[in-house]
C-alpha cells in the first residue's frame, strides 16, 4: 500500500541503506527536559507590535489604520504602523508630527498628578501640566498582564516555560510541548532505540514535505539545500511555529493586539526573527539557515553583543557587521577579547546560544522619580510628590505579591537633587509587618526629613524613592513549631500569611502545645503531614521602559550565558522551580521511612520532621551519655593519656579568676 502524499514509510531500525537523522534518541527524550544544549530545542520569541500605542488604539477603539501616537510630554514614546507610513518616528516632536500626519491621534500617557491619588487620563492638555504630572505607566503593565496570563492560558499547565522579558515581549520554550506532539504524530518515535542505546540515530521524519503556512521562512545558504528531505529539527520547529500561531490569534481575538514572532532553536536568533517581519508575522529560522541568517546583521543590534562589549569589538575588527566578523579566526579573537570572551563571540555569531528561558525572572528594585521643571520649593510640595511614589510603588509591589507575602523589599532609599548636590538616605524597611501604601508613604517621609534637616534643601530639582533589597516571603511555610499542633490550629497557621491572623495563629499553637504536654508527646507519634506549606520560588517581572519620569522597573540583568557561571547556576534553579510548579501528579518519597507525598514542599517538611527528631535523640544521647560517664581513674590510677605528668610550680590564677572547690 503507497503513503499518503508527502508522507513516506519510516525506515526501520537497522535497515541497510536507508538514510537515518542526524539526531539520536537521546536528542529526542532530551527535548522534554529542556535541556538549552540539544538540537532539537525550539524558542519562540513574541512581541507585540507598537504596544503603548496598540493599547490607546484598543482603548480608544480607533480603527487599525488611524495613525496614533503616543505622548509624553512633547516627545513620542510609540507610534502605530499608519503613523509610521507617514514618517513619523520616535524622534519626533508633536508639532513636527502632525505637520508631517494633520490625522494624528496623539495621546498622552496616563499621569500621575500631584495632589491626587490614582493615575488618570487627563482632559486637557497634560503636556502643559509637567510641573505636577507624572508620567503613570500602570495601564500598559496592566494590558501586558492580561497578554501574559492569556498566552499561559494557550499552552498546556504542564508543558509551559514563559519568560517575560519586558512590558512587550515574551520568550516561550516550547521544547517539551513540541516533543508531547512529536511522538503523538509519528508512531515511530515512541519505539525504544535499537539494542536500548540512546545514542542510536533516529529514523528519517515519514514526511517529505512541511506546510509552512503563511510563515516568513528564511532562506538557506543554497536554493539546493531545499531538496533535502526534512530532518527532525525542522519537524520540531515546524510545530513549534504552529503553537505560536494559535498563541497569536488566541491574542488578536480576546484582546484585540498584533505581535510578531521568532521561532528558532535559541533565544538570540528567535528574537532577532521576531523583529524581522513587522507587524503581525511570525519568522521561521530553521538551523540550517541560522548561518546565513545572522550574516545580514550587524552585531552591535544583536542581543547581549551591544553596549560596551560590542564597541570594542567593532573597533578592534574595524566593522559592526556580523559577516565581517565570521572571517576573523578564533585564535584571532581570543588573543584581543581573553579566551573565553573569544571563544563566546566565536559561537555566538554563529547562533550557539544556550541561554535559559528563565519563567523565574526577578526583578531587583523598584523606581519612581520626578525631575522637576520648574524645580519646587515647599517641603508640602514634595510630601506630596512623596505620597505618589509611595503609590506608584505599591502598585507594581502588588504585582509582586507583596499582599500574599510572596516577595518583599528589604530597604528602601530616597534621592533628592539641590543645584549640582545630590544626597541620599536609606532605611530597612520593618519585617513581619504588613507593607502597604501608608507604611511606604511614612517610611519616605522619615527619610525626607533626614535630608532637610541639613538644611540647604531648596529649590529641589528632581526627587526619586527606590525599594531594593527583595527577597521570597514564605507562603504557609510555618517551620518546626507548625508540626506540634494538628486540626484546626494546623489550618489557621497554614491559611495566616501575614498581620494578625499569623499572630493568633501562632498564640493558638503556643496554648495547644503547653496542653499537649510539649515535644516529648510529639516524638511518639507518626508525624502528620497536615499543615506544611509551600515556598512560593518566583514570579514573573513587568519591565516598562522610559526616562526618569517614568517610573521603571530595574531588572536582572542577564549576562553572556557561556561566561556566567552564576546565570547558568540561576538557570538551573528556575529549571526546579518550574518542575515543581508542575509536579502536581508526581508522587515523592522519602528515602529514610519510604513514605509519599503528593509535592516537593510536603516532602520537605516531612525531612525537617526527620531532622528535628534526629536532634532530640541526639540530646538524649549526649544527656544519657555524661549521666554514666565512668570516673576518669580506674581502681584509683590514672592513665598517662587521660592525665599527663605536671612539671614545675603550680600556675597561677590570672586576675579576676577564683578557684572552685570540690567536696
Amino acid at each position: 500500500m503507497s503513503s499518503p502524499q508527502g508522507f513516506r514509510e519510516s525506515s526501520p531500525a537497522g535497515a541497510p541503506g536507508r538514510r537515518r537523522s542526524r539526531y539520536t534518541y537521546r536528542h529526542l527524550s532530551q527535548l522534554a527536559s529542556y535541556s538549552a544544549t540539544n538540537p532539537l530545542r525550539v524558542v519562540a520569541h513574541v512581541d507585540l507590535d507598537a504596544f503603548y500605542a496598540q493599547c490607546e488604539m484598543v482603548r480608544l477603539g480607533v480603527p487599525a489604520d488611524q495613525p496614533l501616537a503616543v505622548q509624553q510630554w512633547q516627545g513620542l514614546i510609540a507610534v502605530n504602523y499608519p503613523a509610521r507610513a507617514h514618517g513619523i518616528g520616535r524622534h519626533c516632536d508633536v508639532t513636527e508630527a502632525k505637520k508631517l500626519c494633520p490625522d494624528l491621534i496623539a495621546q498622552h500617557v496616563a499621569t500621575w498628578r500631584e495632589g491626587e491619588d490614582k493615575w488618570a487620563y487627563h482632559d486637557d492638555d497634560a503636556a502643559v501640566s509637567i510641573a505636577t504630572d507624572k508620567v503613570s505607566l500602570d495601564p500598559y503593565r496592566l494590558e501586558s498582564r492580561k497578554i501574559l496570563a492569556l498566552i499561559k492560558e494557550s499552552l498546556p499547565p504542564n508543558l509551559q516555560k514563559v519568560e517575560k522579558a519586558g512590558i512587550d515581549e515574551v520568550f516561550l520554550d516550547l521544547s517539551a510541548h513540541v516533543h508531547s506532539i512529536l511522538l503523538d504524530r509519528f508512531e515511530e518515535l515512541k519505539l525504544p532505540p535499537p539494542y536500548d542505546d540512546p545514542t542510536e540515530k533516529l529514523p528519517m521524519p515519514s514526511i517529505t514535505a512541511l506546510d509552512w503556512k503563511a510563515d516568513a521562512l528564511v532562506d538557506l545558504d543554497h536554493e539546493e539545500d531545499e531538496i533535502d528531505d526534512p530532518d527532525w529539527d525542522d519537524v520540531a520547529i515546524l510545530i513549534g511555529s504552529e503553537i505560536v500561531r494559535e498563541v497569536r490569534a488566541a491574542i488578536r481575538e480576546k484582546l484585540k493586539y498584533t505581535c510578531s514572532a521568532g521561532i528558532a532553536n535559541n533565544k538570540m536568533v528567535s528574537k532577532l526573527g521576531s523583529g524581522f517581519k513587522k507587524p503581525n508575522q511570525q519568522t521561521v529560522i530553521r538551523t540550517r539557515a541560522i548561518q546565513h541568517f545572522l550574516s545580514g546583521f550587524k552585531f552591535t543590534k544583536i542581543r547581549n553583543l551591544g553596549g560596551k562589549l560590542g564597541d570594542q569589538i567593532a573597533q578592534l575588527f574595524n566593522s559592526e557587521q556580523v559577516a565581517d566578523l565570521l572571517l576573523v579566526p578564533l585564535e584571532q579573537l581570543k588573543s584581543k577579547l581573553g579566551d573565553d570572551t573569544g571563544i563566546w563571540v566565536h559561537n555566538y555569531i554563529r547562533g550557539i546560544d544556550n541561554s535559559e528561558v528563565n519563567s523565574r525572572v526577578q526583578i531587583k528594585s523598584m523606581l519612581s522619580a520626578k525631575s522637576f521643571r520648574p524645580s519646587i520649593n515647599t517641603y508640602e510640595q514634595a510630601v506630596r510628590w512623596l505620597r505618589i511614589f509611595a503609590a506608584d510603588i505599591f502598585s507594581r509591589l502588588v504585582e509582586e505579591g507583596v499582599l500574599e507575602n510572596r516577595r518583599r523589599p528589604k530597604t528602601i532609599n530616597l534621592h533628592h537633587r539641590h543645584g549640582g548636590q545630590t544626597r541620599s538616605r536609606q532605611g530597612p524597611i520593618p519585617q513581619g509587618k504588613i507593607l502597604d501604601e501608608s507604611a511606604l508613604f511614612e517610611l519616605a517621609k522619615s527619610l525626607f526629613s533626614q535630608i532637610v534637616a541639613e538644611g540647604n534643601v531648596w529649590p529641589c530639582a528632581n526627587l526619586s524613592l527606590s525599594v531594593g533589597g527583595f527577597e521570597d516571603g514564605v507562603t504557609g511555610n510555618m517551620g518546626i513549631g507548625a508540626f506540634l499542633v494538628k486540626g484546626e490550629a494546623a489550618q489557621a497557621l497554614k491559611s495566616g500569611t501575614r498581620g494578625t491572623t499569623q499572630q493568633e495563629a501562632e498564640h493558638d499553637m503556643k496554648r495547644r502545645r503547653v496542653a499537649d504536654a510539649g515535644i516529648q508527646r510529639f516524638f511518639t507519634k507518626k508525624q502528620s503531614t497536615d499543615g506544611t506549606g509551600d515556598r512560593e520560588l518566583g514570579f514573573d517581572h513587568v519591565s516598562p521602559t522610559g526616562d526618569v519620569d517614568i517610573a521603571s522597573t530595574k531588572l536582572a540583568e542577564e549576562g553572556r550565558p557561556a561566561l556566567d557561571a552564576d546565570a547558568a547556576a540561576a538557570a538551573t534553579v528556575c529549571d526546579e522551580a518550574q518542575a515543581h510548579d508542575a509536579a502536581d501528579e508526581i508522587n515523592h518519597v522519602c528515602c529514610r521511612c519510604e513514605s509519599s507525598f503528593q509535592t516537593a514542599a510536603e516532602l520537605q517538611s516531612h525531612n525537617d520532621w526527620h531532622f528535628a527528631k534526629d536532634l532530640q535523640e541526639r540530646e538524649e544521647r549526649v544527656i544519657s551519655a555524661f549521666a554514666h560517664r565512668p570516673s576518669s581513674s580506674a581502681g584509683g590510677k590514672k592513665t598517662a593519656a587521660a592525665s599527663p605528668k605536671r612539671t614545675g610550680r603550680p600556675k597561677k590564677s590570672e586576675p579576676g579568676q577564683s578557684k572552685l572547690k570540690f567536696g
